[in-house]
């Protein structure tokens, strides 16, 4: 198996299990994965939040670990990367307000390359007009999002994952597991133990 080239989108302030998690996985099992931020460059440090389920409406939030960019937002260019990964959090509903980042998101979405977003990750799918007719899990406050948008809400568990073709999604950090080994199917990564 070929490595892939990821890009991950983020803002200055995400998830921290949405981002760290994944970007680790992927880089164990021998991807490249390259962090970007809006207005960022390689080298600078975006601070991470930590939510968790504690018996609330919604999540709490405590402060995460800070996360070092290893690319530049500015100089990336969508063709050079193989699939689009899009952590939750606050980061989407930030993100989904720049333009280049709504480019990124139809180029791999014309290109039908690999997508895994997961919690509010979908936020930037809708916002980039990708979702006409595609299933798509989300943080079930983004539901109505993925339906204005015109997708269909996926309603699973918060430990799985939905695969649409080459959209891989899940609600929050505990599909993890599901929801990483699904995206390294739709990639065609091989683990062999």
């Amino acid at each position: 198996m070929a490595a892939k080239n990821i890009l991950a989108l983020t803002s200055d302030y995400v998830e921290d299990y949405e981002l760290m998690v994944p970007f680790q996985a992927l880089l164990a099992v021998g991807h490249n994965v390259h962090v970007v931020c809006p207005d960022k460059a390689s080298g600078e440090k975006i601070r991470t939040a930590i939510h968790d389920f504690e018996g609330d409406q919604t999540y709490s939030e405590k402060p995460g670990h800070n996360f070092e960019l290893n690319a530049t937002f500015a100089e990336i260019r969508a063709e050079d990367y193989d699939a689009l990964l899009i952590p939750g959090g606050r980061a989407p509903e930030y993100i989904r307000l720049n333009e280049k980042v709504l480019e990124i998101v139809r180029h791999f979405a014309a290109a039908n390359k690999p997508i895994a977003a997961i919690c509010h990750g979908p936020l930037v799918l809708a916002a980039a007009g990708v979702l006409e007719g595609r299933a798509c899990s989300s943080y079930p406050a983004c539901s109505p999002d993925v339906t204005r948008a015109g997708g269909s809400y996926a309603d699973i568990p918060v430990d799985k994952a939905h695969v649409d073709g080459n959209l891989v999604t899940a609600p929050a950090w505990p599909a993890h597991p599901d929801w990483i080994a699904k995206f390294l199917q739709v990639l065609g990564t091989r683990i062999e133990l």
